[in-house]
């Protein structure tokens, strides 16, 4: 485990009343990786993340911290640093004095501190405003000093929580690419907590997504993205679009479903599946996988009724009911494809055999 920061081996927490915040939580983050846990409110990510920084008793199963059992250590003598939501600076230092503070706690005289502070200062581009306090901050800035707060130790791991939750959205969207910059400059391991998909797939290397005290998937972002392996996964990442039917046959790496009169054709992928011939089965594909134009080749077609069209940029998604109550989402370029179509309209929906995804059960 010594190459590894952080390991995981069936960590639970269960809380008063037997309520199951984590179950068998399993992990390994390498050294220098960007890991995002995402998923819903009350999921059991947070609760993750304060038992590896120990603000969090574990009930069952261990923590190592670069190749250390840290499961019963008190937060002091694990090497890692919290970054919270609400930055949590103190209103009556100055932003040299945040950023030091962790120095000085630890003994360091001020000729020692100093330098790592400026240096710090330094590369959140926050050296100019030193002398001020936090009232006199924008939100970006505080998270900034934040930042700088828990890194000035050089942890092993930093553990971050909804860092960016408190900023508006274009704030955000630049804090997003500033915080992997930083990441990737200082080579250390961060873990982040969030329930944006957006800032998880954007700035990680690992997405572990968590639902129900579980983890669902843990992968790339493009793994996650693109073959979700869940009901769930499929549901909460990207734009999918989800079907049910009944497992017919198999031909090949073919999987035949049956929804009433409409057969689906799903290529497998690999993927071995545990659905069994005359079981119930989802399975999903990507709103931008999806074609309106007539496409011969291409093993799947539905027809919807046309609702809706989402304008977003250059991208417009097209909205259809199929069947009752079903809505399918088509993802096409804006000058890709040319439509005009009436609310109400019949059109039919193409996507190739090798573009669903067959989905495990959960």
């Amino acid at each position: 485990m010594a190459d590894l920061d952080v390991v995981l081996v069936d960590v639970c927490k269960t809380f008063a009343g037997d309520t199951k915040a984590v179950i068998d939580f399993n992990a390994e983050i390498e050294h220098g990786e960007f890991v995002a846990m995402l998923g819903p409110s009350g999921c059991g990510k947070t609760t993750t993340l304060r038992m590896i920084g120990g603000l969090e008793d574990v009930t069952s199963g261990q923590i190592y911290l670069t190749g250390k059992n840290v499961t019963d250590l008190p937060p002091s003598e694990r090497d890692t640093s919290m970054m919270f939501q609400s930055f949590a600076l103190f209103p009556h230092r100055s932003v040299f004095q945040n950023v030091e503070f962790s120095l000085k706690m630890r003994g360091q005289s001020l000729n020692e501190r100093q330098q790592s502070v400026w240096d710090m200062l330094a590369m959140i581009g926050m050296s100019e405003l030193a002398t001020r306090y936090p009232r006199d901050l924008s939100g970006g800035q505080q998270q900034r000093v934040a930042l700088a707060r828990a890194l000035i130790s050089r942890p092993a791991v930093l553990l971050l929580d909804e860092p960016l939750g408190s900023l508006d959205f274009s704030l955000r969207q630049a804090m997003m690419v500033e915080l992997k910059k930083i990441q990737q400059e200082l080579g250390i391991t961060f873990i982040m907590v969030t329930h944006s998909q957006q800032e998880a797939l954007s700035m990680a290397d690992k997405v572990i997504v968590m639902s129900d005290a579980i983890i669902q998937q843990t992968g790339t972002s493009r793994e996650i993205y693109e073959r979700p392996k869940t009901k769930f996964v499929a549901e909460f990442i990207g734009n999918n679009n989800l079907f049910s039917g009944t497992v017919r046959s198999r031909s090949g790496s073919v999987v035949i479903l049956q929804r009433d009169d409409q057969l689906f054709y799903i290529a497998e992928h690999g993927f071995s599946s545990d659905i069994g011939i005359g079981s119930e089965a989802f399975f999903s594909v990507r709103a931008d996988k999806m074609h309106t134009n007539r496409q011969e080749d291409m093993a799947n077609q539905i027809t919807g009724k046309y609702i809706a069209t989402e304008y977003i940029g250059s991208l417009e998604t097209d909205v259809f009911e199929f069947g009752n109550n079903h809505f399918v989402h088509v993802e096409q370029h804006r000058d890709a494809v040319k439509r005009n179509y009436t609310v109400g309209q019949q059109v039919d929906i193409y996507w190739p055999a090798g573009d669903g995804v067959l989905l495990a059960k959960s």
